[in-house]
């Protein structure tokens, strides 16, 4: 019981926030109850306190071993309630029998806990010939920019697309009156004129050659060491393993150089994903500066999404998991839409279009009542809620 106890607290507390919205006139009251009472907040904190004093001693062998058992107590928890009836229809898993579940993401921010450009510009920094960093026999043909002026001139491109990227977001705002109801052409519109910029800033890099010079085998191992978002790598690891879920995944991406995430998730054993993301031009194993411009800009991502859902048949259900207003036409075009972090911008300009964003957990259980209640329900595209 003690490994599930924190387990219970978090579910219990969970669900008591739910009791005003579902009323108390059902079966699970009790249990409810009991679990999320802080009297049993209380006793599993001061379990979790007591094992802490207690491990203290232990060795690195036995902490294994106590991983293990807790390990185990999970997994035979999740097992009882898995093998209890279920006597209601339900909304979830998504992937019922005929379904094919089509899962996109994007890649930085969403999966990533930094944004792959500056690990470009970390690599081309440390393998300049000034620095210290570099090793002469990496060294190649193509002439690489250096030390200082590489520096400059990335701190310019930061500068200037900040200083840009702000001034569209204000003229957007600005400029489109607030509605309340949501408006997609509005909102399709406005990305547009994003796209340019972004467009715009991508020519800015490739004519300042400082991504030229790069080695591949430096950017493949930036990727197998790149910092994932917790859980991210398990999410996609658990659905590429799971042999009942009939879904493929999409990465589709802004990143200058699909190497890097390639190299990314097949340092997690998944080699299997589609990826829509930009490449860089080689010469032999190095680059030349230039970008094979794929997926650039919000009506890019639009794009490839809209491609992909074509190819299957009505049964489909898509989910689209993004971090920014690159990703927003996606999300609402999605049935589910689901945005990972917390962007200040794309909620100013969701909000502004007349978006709405609801937690995940709430929305879940407003579309199981719906379900129950034989109101119908349905994952909606361009409902303009995203979760």
């Amino acid at each position: 019981m003690v490994p599930c106890m924190r387990l219970y607290a978090f579910i219990g507390k969970k669900l008591e926030s739910l009791v005003d919205i579902i009323g108390n006139c059902h079966p699970y009251k009790k249990w409810i109850d009991n679990y999320s009472c802080e009297a049993f907040q209380a006793a599993a904190l001061q379990s979790e306190n007591l094992l802490d004093k207690l491990s203290v001693t232990l060795t690195g062998e036995e902490l294994d071993i106590m991983q293990k058992l807790y390990h185990q107590a999970m997994k035979l928890e999740m097992e009882f309630f898995l093998a209890q009836p279920v006597d209601q229809p339900t909304v979830v898993p998504l992937s019922k029998k005929h379904n094919h579940v089509t899962i996109f993401s994007d890649f930085d921010l969403t999966c990533t806990v930094v944004d792959s450009c500056t690990v470009f510009a970390d690599i081309a920094m440390a393998t300049s010939p000034n620095s210290v960093h570099a090793h002469p026999e990496s060294q190649s043909q193509i002439t690489k920019m250096p030390l200082t002026k590489l520096k400059n001139t990335w701190e310019e491109l930061v500068k200037q697309y900040a200083e840009e990227y702000e001034l569209l977001m204000e003229s957007l705002l600005v400029n489109q009156k607030e509605v309340e109801k949501f408006d997609y052409e509005g909102l399709r519109k406005a990305l547009e004129q994003l796209s340019e910029f972004e467009k715009r800033a991508n020519v800015r890099v490739t004519e300042s050659k400082i991504l030229k010079g790069l080695n591949l085998d430096d950017i493949k191992h930036a990727g197998q060491h790149l910092v994932l978002q917790d859980g991210c790598m398990n999410f996609f690891q658990g659905v590429v393993k799971d042999q009942n879920l009939n879904a493929s995944i999409h990465v589709v991406s802004y990143c200058w150089c699909g190497d890097l995430i390639r190299s990314a998730f097949e340092s997690g054993g998944i080699t299997n994903l589609q990826l829509h993301a930009n490449e860089f031009v080689y010469e032999g194993h190095v680059s030349t500066g230039e970008i094979i411009k794929k997926v650039e800009t919000p009506l890019d991502k639009h794009q490839v999404f809209t491609n992909v859902i074509k190819e299957h048949e009505q049964t489909n259900i898509s989910i689209y998991i993004g971090d920014s207003i690159g990703d927003l036409l996606c999300l609402v075009e999605a049935d589910i839409g689901i945005v990972v972090g917390s962007s200040s911008s794309l909620r100013k300009l969701g909000g502004h279009y007349g978006v709405s964003f609801m937690p995940l957990w709430l929305g879940l259980v407003m579309k199981q009542r719906e379900h129950v209640e034989g109101s119908g329900f349905s994952w909606t595209q361009r409902s303009g809620v995203v979760y």
